[in-house]
C-alpha cells in the first residue's frame, strides 16, 4: 500500500551576489549621434545643403537676372529689411490673412456642429464641400473684385473660402473618428447641441481639427501670395504678392527671390513654432499622437 510522502523542503536563503562593475551598463552615446538626434540640427543641415546647391548652381549658369545667387538673395533680403519695406508688406500680408484665416475657421466650425447635430447639417456640409473643396480659391478672385471691389474684402473672401472645406471636411472626419463610448459619456452628462461639441468631440478630435488647421493655413498662405499679385497690380497696394510682383516688372530678381525667401520663412516659422507648440501643449502631452 502506497503511502502518501511529502516532498522534502529545501532550505530558503539569500546570495548576494557582487556588483558587475566590469563594463558599464548604459553607454553614452557619441557626440556626433547626440547631436544628429536633434531635430533642428538635421534641419539645418538640409536649408545648408539646399544654400549650397543653389550658389553653386548660381555661379554655373553665371546670369543674375534668371538666377541671382544665394549670397545676392540674402544681401536683398538683408537691404529689404533694413529699409523696413519688406516688413510692411509681411505686415499686410499677415494682417489680412488673420482675418480670411479666423473667419474661415469660424465658419467651418459653424459648419461641422451643424453637421453633428443634424441630418440637415449633414447633408448641406457634404454637398458644399463635393461643390465647393475642389474649386480653386484664386480662380473666385475676378468673382470677389466684382463683389466686393479693390479692397481687402476680396482677399478675405477667397481665403475664408480656402480655409473652410479643408478644415470643414478634416474636422468632421474627426468627429466621425470619436468613440462611442466618449460620447455615450456625453450624453450621460446631459450634453446637447454646442456643449457637447466643444467638451466632447472637439478635445477628441484635437489631431485631426489640427492637421486641418495646418492645411488650411497652408491653402490661405499659397492663396493670398498668389492673390496679391492680382490684387496689388490692379490697386497699386498689396503685401508680399505684389512686392515680387513689382520687382519683377523691374527686373529686379534679386528682390524677387528675397520675397519667396521670406513667403518660405514665414511658412516654415508658422509650422515649426506655432503649431509645433500647438501641438506639444495639447495632443502630445496628452498622449494622443507619437
Amino acid at each position: 500500500m502506497n503511502q502518501h510522502v511529502s516532498p522534502p523542503i529545501r532550505p530558503e536563503y539569500d546570495r548576494t551576489l557582487a556588483p558587475f562593475v566590469e563594463t558599464p551598463l548604459e553607454r553614452a552615446l557619441p557626440l556626433a549621434a547626440r547631436l544628429w538626434q536633434q531635430g533642428w540640427l538635421r534641419k539645418a543641415v538640409i536649408i545648408a545643403l539646399l544654400a549650397l546647391a543653389w550658389e553653386g548652381l548660381a555661379r554655373w549658369q553665371d546670369n543674375d537676372l534668371l538666377l541671382p545667387s544665394f549670397l545676392a538673395t540674402m544681401k536683398a533680403l538683408a537691404e529689404g529689411l533694413a529699409s523696413r519695406e519688406l516688413l510692411e508688406r509681411v505686415r499686410i500680408s499677415l494682417t489680412v490673412l488673420a482675418q480670411g484665416y479666423l473667419a474661415g475657421i469660424a465658419l467651418a466650425f459653424l459648419l461641422t456642429t451643424l453637421a453633428v447635430s443634424t441630418q440637415f447639417g449633414r447633408d448641406l456640409l457634404s454637398t458644399l464641400t463635393a461643390m465647393f473643396n475642389p474649386l480653386p480659391a484664386i480662380a473666385l478672385l475676378p468673382l470677389a473684385l466684382l463683389w466686393f471691389g479693390l479692397g481687402s474684402g476680396s482677399l478675405i473672401f477667397v481665403l475664408i473660402h480656402s480655409v473652410l472645406w479643408p478644415l470643414a471636411l478634416n474636422t468632421f472626419a474627426g468627429f466621425q473618428a470619436v468613440p462611442e463610448t466618449l460620447r455615450m459619456a456625453g450624453r450621460n452628462y446631459g450634453l446637447k447641441g454646442p456643449a457637447y461639441v466643444l467638451q466632447i468631440l472637439i478635445p477628441a478630435a484635437l489631431p485631426a481639427i489640427l492637421s486641418g488647421l495646418k492645411i488650411g493655413w497652408a491653402f490661405a498662405w499659397r492663396t493670398l501670395i498668389a492673390a496679391e499679385l492680382v490684387f496689388g497690380a490692379a490697386s497699386g497696394r498689396g503685401g508680399l504678392g505684389w512686392y515680387i510682383f513689382q520687382n519683377r516688372n523691374e527686373l529686379y530678381t534679386d528682390r524677387v527671390f528675397a520675397g519667396l525667401v521670406m513667403v518660405i520663412l514665414i511658412g516654415l516659422l508658422v509650422e515649426n513654432v506655432v503649431f509645433a507648440t500647438l501641438e506639444r501643449v495639447t495632443v502630445r502631452r496628452w498622449g494622443m499622437t507619437r
